[in-house]
């Protein structure tokens, strides 16, 4: 792996868990999975390189074209290797080769500083690409290949058809199919039985929503949400389950995070601002009395 986040290997499906998968919205508890595959978000028209091409070769190119990392490819087509930004971080021409004390260079031993040698002064893209590299097929759903970048930490993951390179999926891709899949609020008015209905079966199906310590009250579309909870993060997300559902104008969440050491009760901060504003707005004016 090098050190901007590129890798490469053997995808295992469905592995890998975390911030991505949630944004996507592919939670296991649910089983939801986008019908979208890799080919259908990958950049189409890859910029190659050659490994046997000068750093200054990539450089130009990853300049040139705005892009951080180059999938290398030999004279028969094979994907042998990935170099990126990363790759360039630590080089003797601008100083930044890694230095280590000399009792860890002891610990490490004479292999690890002499690979690190060859990083930061190699001339050529195969003595500093990473070689063990990640990739999916064209038809891998968007969840394996989100699974995959969390997993191994990459930022990009080129897609093969066969032993061919047919494109990549960076970070960038991903958020453009998000675009396209985030779903917006439907239009048309619900009743408030249906809406306050559909926020409690989505805190039910949630393993982090005490929900039995919420209550949901629904009027004219605003919701309100009552109750205990004993991690502030969870008062939040009850907030966000609310606020995603079709129908919903407002929501004033009155959630109480009970600290479980102290026993403190600690209120929305939201929602003590609002009842701030609410008192300021409804109390009488300051007389004002001239003295003579």
């Amino acid at each position: 792996m090098c050190c901007c986040g590129c890798a490469m290997a053997v995808l295992e499906p469905g592995s890998g868990f975390g911030s991505w998968r949630a944004l996507f919205g592919f939670v296991g508890k649910r089983k939801r999975r986008s019908s979208m595959k890799a080919k259908d978000v990958m950049t189409e028209h890859v910029i190659t390189v050659a490994p046997d091409a000068s750093i200054v070769e990539a450089l130009q190119l990853m300049l040139q074209n705005k892009i951080s990392g180059l999938p290398v490819v030999d004279n028969g087509g094979n994907l042998v290797g990935i170099v990126s930004e990363g790759d360039f971080l630590r080089r003797s021409e601008t100083g930044t080769e890694r230095r280590r004390p000399r009792w860890v260079e002891f610990i490490l031993g004479p292999g690890t500083i002499a690979k690190d040698y060859v990083h930061s002064h190699a001339r050529r893209i195969d003595e500093v690409m990473t070689a063990d590299v990640e990739t999916v097929g064209e038809d891998a759903g968007l969840e394996d290949v989100v699974a995959l970048m969390e997993k191994r930490r990459v930022k990009r993951v080129p897609v093969m058809r066969g032993a061919k390179l047919v494109g990549i999926i960076s970070r960038a891709n991903l958020l453009h199919a998000l675009a396209t899949l985030a779903p917006e609020v439907e239009p048309g008015a619900k009743s408030d039985e249906t809406i306050r209905t559909a926020v409690m079966a989505e805190l039910d199906r949630q393993s982090w929503a005490p929900r039995r310590m919420i209550d949901v009250v629904v009027r004219k579309g605003v919701v309100e949400l009552w109750g205990t909870v004993i991690d502030p993060d969870q008062r939040d997300a009850a907030r966000v389950v609310a606020e995603t559902v079709p129908g919903v104008k407002a929501v004033k969440c009155h959630i109480v995070w009970v600290e479980p050491m102290s026993g403190m009760a600690f209120s929305d901060p939201a929602d003590e601002a609002s009842e701030t504003d609410r008192k300021s707005s409804s109390a009488p004016p300051t007389a004002h009395v001239a003295v003579v």
